[in-house]
């Protein structure tokens, strides 16, 4: 075999490989993010929000907010102790958005609850699961948590 075309041969060997290495890192980066936002599928209810001066209890005292992640990425769905909510969530990583509520009951609440939870959801910017709590939280400061329901 010819000494240029031998050289050229291992070269574009070598090339598809690193080509297929790089594919591989990238099927196993999204993979590592899928599992991340997989982690919020479910329900969760809520059992602490920062920066009210009612008792928690008094905010909510017959039902607590509640949210739920399906398996349709970029749709959550919620109580917010008075009313049904649907809205769209931006997952990437530990980040997360989510947008004004969409479809909503229209319930007449009583008390700062259900205004207090909208509020914050509108305020998160991140989230973390961590022994069944998720952590929403905007920078470093923590919103809200809830437990798996």
């Amino acid at each position: 075999m010819n000494k240029p075309i031998f050289i050229a041969l291992i070269a574009l060997s070598s090339l598809g490989a690193l080509s297929s290495c790089n594919m591989m890192k990238k099927n196993t980066e999204k993979t590592s993010a899928d599992k991340s936002a997989a982690q919020l599928t479910g329900s969760w209810e809520l059992n602490y929000i920062t920066g009210v001066r009612i008792a928690f209890n008094g905010l909510y005292p017959d039902t607590k907010p509640s949210i739920s992640f399906g398996k349709v990425a970029g749709e959550m769905n919620g109580n917010t102790s008075c009313n049904v909510f649907g809205s769209k969530v931006t997952i990437s990583g530990n980040k997360l958005s989510v947008s004004e509520p969409g479809a909503m009951t229209m319930r007449f609440c009583e008390g700062e609850g259900e205004k207090r939870f909208l509020d914050m959801l509108k305020k998160v910017d991140s989230y973390e699961v961590k022994d069944n709590v998720l952590t929403l939280s905007q920078g470093d400061l923590a919103l809200m948590r809830f437990t798996k329901k």
